[in-house]
């Protein structure tokens, strides 16, 4: 009787996982103990191993694929003296539950608020006369809270009637501008999650996407919730700009009549000679992955 393999709860959290190797193919015969693929958790990446014997006959779910179920079966094993191409994994059948539940000593705590990992969809903001003038973060807000931009269109406190962040958040879906309370208004828990990378800003071809795995998603994750979320404070340092500034002035009275060159355009030439130097530090995170710009 052929044996289904399942996906393995490695964690008492965990609920689905990524599934990043197999280290047997279909055909390969199986022995009890045996290290059979490798699962990715959003913590660290466990070995599996084989808890019957026989000959793998089919694997359902392919390497690389994420989002797992715990329990959902991934692969059929053959027993001893079965046809392991005649052998395929009945799926009408419900995923068995765990054979054995550690006892609850005390009542677990409450899970952690979870956020969405999906993108939002931008609402679209129409071309020409027509077009809607609003930031992108403030079209993010809307999209979370259902707002109609058409609603705030040629209303918002932006230059020209442009609609940003707080014409947004005082407004109720529908378009209804929300009665003034006392506080700041609390941001929706998706903008916690990073950016989606805009095409109006960045094209395509302008960066390199590298995906995340589990464990580095988790991690930046939580980074980003922490660095919202926990209070900030200046620093400032006293630096002394002699070189710099005599630099400046050479540079000035070789320069052509009508170009002047300011301190803030030497530190902007720094900073962009200093990516260049340090390419990793021109980088972005998103839902998708880091994107590493090109320039």
């Amino acid at each position: 009787m052929a044996v289904d393999i399942l996906m393995p709860a490695l964690s008492p959290t965990m609920e689905e996982g990524t599934l990043a190797k197999w280290l047997k193919g279909e055909g390969d015969k199986v022995e009890a103990g045996d290290v059979i693929a490798e699962i990715e958790t959003d913590k660290a990446t466990m070995e599996v191993e084989a808890v019957d014997e026989g000959t793998v006959a089919q694997i359902l779910v392919d390497e690389g694929t994420e989002g797992v179920k715990v329990n959902a079966i991934i692969a059929v094993l053959a027993e001893e003296g079965e046809d392991a191409s005649s052998v395929s994994a009945d799926t009408s059948a419900p995923a068995p539950k765990p054979a054995a539940e550690a006892p609850k000593a005390e009542a677990a705590p409450a899970p952690e608020k979870q956020v969405a990992s999906t993108p939002v969809q931008m609402p679209k903001l129409g071309a020409g006369d027509d077009r809607i003038k609003a930031s992108p973060l403030a079209r993010r807000i809307a999209a979370l809270k259902g707002i109609d931009l058409n609603t705030l269109k040629g209303k918002g406190s932006g230059p020209h009637g442009r609609i940003v962040k707080k014409d947004v958040e005082k407004a109720q879906p529908g378009g209804v501008a929300a009665p003034a309370a006392s506080g700041a208004p609390a941001s929706p828990d998706g903008l916690i999650l990073p950016q989606v990378l805009d095409d109006r800003v960045y094209t395509p071809d302008s960066y390199r996407l590298e995906p995340l795995d589990g464990m580095r998603k988790t991690v930046a994750r939580r980074l980003t919730q922490s660095f919202m979320q926990v209070p900030h404070f200046p620093l400032n340092v006293d630096i002394a700009l002699d070189k710099l500034l005599a630099a400046r002035k050479g540079i000035n009275e070789a320069a052509p009549e009508g170009v002047k060159v300011s301190v803030n355009d030497m530190l902007i030439k720094a900073s962009a000679m200093a990516l260049m130097a340090e390419p990793d530090c021109n980088s972005s995170y998103t839902d998708n992955g880091i994107a590493y710009h090109n320039g």
